[in-house]
């Protein structure tokens, strides 16, 4: 069996304009990776499919799940601008069933996952509505993780990183950041307790790439789930230096991340913290100069919601060494946020 791996074109724009046809089928990392799987991830390999870095030999197709969601609609989006085949699911994650029509349908060498609650308008809802939560973020997510297991697919499923809070062996401040081994310690929302939970059970799939959001943001200022747009629209805001996922970025990353079929828990942030503060002042100097805002301690932000929101910082160590592009938050927010949409001169 002749294995193809591809090497990677490293700069900042990289990940919108990589086409898996057109690069060279040798690159002697990528080589000593397949190399490690195949001698030590044997049944990764019975189930029909190469992991951690070996690079699929085959005409890509991806099947997206998330409905009409965000981030499913910014991966066809970048399905599109790279070529690459790909589908919508239409079955619900916790119908068995209709997962595997969608796979017996679409044919996919992949599926990628971006479903699952969050809760309308924010994770509040999710405390009153618990079983549906846990249809979706559990039941759900661990359905379509073993459909592809039977089937022999790899699933990069966008999962959260709002499951860890900082705390004594992870100061505020101190440059520490949560891995992807640690145990998450932040369940003080129904929501990132569900969260956790499935984490923790899809670590015992080998077909699963897991990659940590957190506070999403995009260059669509428009788009009410932009944490940008959100902080912009509330009354008044805390203050605290929190890990980012600047999406323009890093999905094209994680499509990246599906051809090398990585697997295993990815803390999907950009290297170093950012906080409220920092963010706003950028789109006050960037956008809207006339614009103000308004702070307000965690015990008072307690007082006007429902359950305690997650702050921390993760640790990028992993990615950044298989990524070595990837930008710090502030630079990337800059980069892909704020200068493609300035409106105030320089």
């Amino acid at each position: 069996m002749q294995i193809m791996c591809v090497p990677i074109q490293h700069t900042h724009s990289y990940p919108l304009y990589i086409h898996h046809a057109n690069l060279a089928p040798k690159n002697p990392i990528l080589l000593l990776k397949t190399q490690r799987f195949l001698t030590s991830s044997v049944s990764a390999s019975h189930m029909g499919f190469p992991t951690n870095g070996a690079e699929a030999d085959k005409s890509l197709k991806f099947l997206l799940y998330g409905k009409t969601g965000w981030i499913r609609g910014l991966l066809g989006d970048l399905c599109r601008a790279q070529g690459i085949q790909f589908s919508y699911g239409s079955g619900r994650l916790e119908n068995r069933a209709s997962l595997e029509a969608d796979i017996a349908e679409a044919k996919p060498t992949h599926v990628l996952n971006a479903a699952g609650v969050t809760g309308r308008p924010n994770v509040d809802w999710c405390e009153s509505h618990k079983v549906e939560t846990i249809r979706a973020n559990v039941v759900g997510t661990l359905t379509l993780a073993d459909v592809c297991r039977d089937n022999g697919l790899l699933l990069v499923n966008f999962a959260t990183g709002c499951i860890f809070e900082y705390d004594k062996d992870h100061p505020l401040g101190s440059g520490i950041g949560f891995k992807e081994h640690d145990t998450p310690n932040f369940i003080g929302s129904f929501y990132s307790k569900t969260k956790a939970m499935v984490e923790d059970l899809l670590r015992n799939y080998d077909n699963v790439c897991t990659l940590r959001v957190r506070m999403p943001i995009s260059s669509d200022l428009s788009n009410p789930r932009n944490f940008i747009t959100k902080i912009t629209r509330y009354e008044k805001v805390v203050d605290i230096p929190n890990s980012m996922t600047i999406l323009d970025e890093l999905l094209p990353i994680s499509i990246e991340m599906a051809k090398r079929n990585l697997t295993g828990i990815w803390n999907f942030t950009n290297p170093g913290v950012v906080s409220h503060n920092e963010v706003l002042q950028m789109y006050k100097d960037y956008i809207d100069p006339n614009f103000s805002w308004k702070n307000f301690t965690l015990e008072e932000q307690a007082k006007v919601i429902v359950a305690p929101r997650s702050n921390n910082e993760l640790d990028t160590t992993k990615l950044k060494k298989e990524f070595p592009e990837l930008l710090s938050i502030k630079e990337s927010l800059v980069k892909y946020v704020f200068q493609p949409n300035q409106k105030v001169n320089a």
